[in-house]
């Protein structure tokens, strides 16, 4: 069966061993290939899963690639506990062992340039969200309708209470949205003054997540290593103090959204906050 190498990462030169022998995508155990003072990690994949058409065919198949994302984020993790890896995106393939040198040797610079930011660096992500509201703020399809014919019937004073607390509610969201906003922009101002480099992904998908709550902050955060404790410090003296809104801190992780240089990033001109509205 023809063998592909499947690359996770590139590294300075690395000659300690991983703190733990992962298992690479499809079970193979990760080797390193050095090349022109670089070390990329590497494994052997099948060309019947990872050729190009293979490929195209797999990544529709969420089973198959939740699979390939968790084998490949552990090697990464182990890479982490010894070194700063700079890790590739998923399913970044190539034919053989000097199909992988030919990249270092081509890429060399860029790659120096991009591990030499990342260097004793780790990401940590912080997520504002805004507390889903009790259901009674948030009427049934046709439910407001319906609320409007009653009071109509009811008479003109009915009514005009109805559209009083229409508009209270209304104000009311309105008021937790700005103060929802104005905490994870302040939130987002003092993490950034202790990371080296910040990006803002867009709002996650409350229903793609599994997770309560509309996301009003989706940061990242590559933080010294020998800062990160007061990093951790900062998020979590902000957990508790904002009603109706919650922080959830992720990592340490690998610099896996300062993989690219910022002039390559999709978000190089983003606003400091997104909008979650």
């Amino acid at each position: 069966m023809t063998e592909l190498r499947y690359v996770y990462a590139v590294c300075d030169a690395l000659d300690a061993p991983l703190a733990a022998e992962p298992a690479g995508v499809g079970g193979a155990t990760p080797r390193r290939i050095d090349h022109a003072g670089l070390t990329a990690v590497v494994s052997e994949v099948p060309a019947g899963q990872f050729s190009e058409g293979a490929l195209r065919r797999n990544l529709e198949n969420l089973d198959w690639l939740a699979g390939t994302a968790r084998a490949h984020q552990d090697v990464i993790a182990a890479l982490a506990a010894v070194t700063s890896p700079l890790p590739l995106r998923l399913a970044t393939v190539f034919r053989d062992d000097d199909g992988v040198r030919a990249m270092l040797e081509e890429q060399q610079e860029r790659f120096r340039t991009s591990l030499a930011r990342i260097a004793d660096r780790v990401e940590w992500g912080v997520k504002v969200f805004v507390e889903d509201q009790p259901a009674q703020s948030a009427p049934t399809p046709g439910a407001e309708q319906r609320e409007r014919v009653s009071a109509q019937s009811l008479g003109a004073g009915s009514g005009r209470d109805y559209l009083r607390r229409r508009r209270a509610e209304r104000e009311g969201r309105d008021q937790v949205w700005r103060q929802a906003e104005t905490f994870a922009q302040s939130l987002h101002d003092r993490l950034c003054a202790g990371s080296a480099e910040t990006r803002i992904h867009p709002p996650q998908n409350p229903e793609l997540a599994k997770s309560s709550g509309r996301n009003v902050l989706n940061g990242a955060y590559l933080v010294d290593r020998s800062a990160s404790e007061a990093f951790v410090e900062l998020v979590d003296a902000t957990k508790d103090g904002q009603p109706g809104l919650r922080v959830e801190l992720t990592g340490p992780w690998a610099a896996y959204s300062f993989s690219a240089p910022p002039e390559e990033r999709e978000d190089a001109a983003s606003p400091a906050v997104g909008d979650a509205s």
